[in-house]
């Protein structure tokens, strides 16, 4: 190479760093808010959002450079979720990601123009949060825990078939939340069926979970079914607790329940749908309307049973039970 072609060359190079350096510095960044219905200790949430920042580094987006992920855990507080939204909507985010029923409620009373996409809510037609599962129109889209209410019939069946012995099953659910409304109906409308006396059991916090279940006990041959909520998800350790100490059998609505200690579990997977989260909140960072993308249900759910809880309660799951379930833990 000759001297004149060296430094020719050299001044390219030279010219072009800063140009690539403007580029990157200029690269738009981009703001995402989450919003969760658990405490920020809870190891699931933080597995979930983590996933939530995996998936987004697999589609391009690279916090510090193109993106930044602001979270907040007022867990089953109202007035918090209230409180952390607002300061979530002053660092001016582009699209809001929204946990549980009774955080998706507060984003979607106080938002009405940034892009929200829910996970883990229960009926979004039903509670109001979209007109139409398959064109939502509006500001909000997500994802759904369950395509029916008719889920909460097969919990009866499940707890039935580890304890056949149960006469009472108490309900546990958050009695100003539609969807658990309608989950508890539907399973009203099985119970008959399987000779099964159904009780709700309404509850708000932590003292009125101990309070509902002690009382509950009180009489023989109860079982428990929790519903899926903020509420429960944030208590979740007292609810086994207290289901252990009582003996009483319970079923509930996701794995970590049963991995905690619980007797057993049917539901989907969190970290799943966040995973799927992360694709609509690209899609809709490129361009696509909220209304646009269809609300999605989980297509699998996972049964998990903890033989260990079972051996406690004195009960033996049935063979071909534990043949269908996805995990047994011993």
């Amino acid at each position: 190479m000759t001297r004149r072609a060296f430094i020719t060359l050299l001044g390219g190079a030279a010219a072009a760093w800063p140009l690539a350096a403007r580029a990157q510095q200029s690269e738009q960044v981009r703001r995402v808010g989450v919003l969760m219905g658990y405490p920020e200790s809870d190891a699931s949430a933080q597995a979930q959002v983590a996933t939530l920042r995996q998936e987004m580094r697999k589609l391009g987006w690279e916090e510090g450079r193109n993106i930044r992920i602001d979270v907040r855990f007022p867990a089953a507080d109202a007035g918090r979720a209230r409180a952390m939204l607002m300061e979530l909507m002053s660092l001016t985010p582009d699209v809001l990601v929204s946990n549980t029923n009774l955080v998706t409620a507060v984003v979607q009373e106080e938002v009405r123009t940034i892009p929200i996409v829910f996970i883990f809510v229960g009926d979004p037609v039903g509670s109001g949060f979209v007109s139409d599962d398959a064109r939502p129109n509006g500001n909000l889209t997500g994802f759904a825990n369950w395509d029916s209410p008719a889920i909460s019939g097969k919990w009866l069946e499940l707890l039935k078939e580890v304890a056949p012995q149960v006469e009472r099953i108490g309900f546990m659910l958050h009695p100003q939340t539609p969807a658990l409304i309608r989950y508890f109906k539907s399973a009203e409308a099985l119970a008959p069926a399987l000779n099964i006396k159904l009780v709700a059991l309404g509850v708000h916090d932590a003292h009125e979970i101990d309070q509902r279940l002690t009382a509950f006990a009180a009489d023989p041959g109860g079982g428990v079914v929790v519903g899926p909520h903020a509420v429960t998800l944030t208590n979740r350790d007292l609810i086994v607790s207290l289901a252990a100490r009582l003996r009483l059998p319970a079923l509930y609505p996701l794995a970590f329940y049963a991995k905690a200690g619980g007797l057993m579990s049917y539901g989907l997977d969190p970290v799943n749908q966040f995973q799927q989260g992360a694709g609509y909140v690209d899609r809709i960072l490129r361009g696509t309307k909220p209304g646009d993308l269809p609300v999605q249900y989980p297509t699998k759910l996972q049964l998990v049973i903890n033989l260990n809880t079972a051996k406690a309660l004195g009960l033996e799951v049935p063979p071909q039970l534990l043949a269908r379930a996805d995990e047994v833990i011993e």
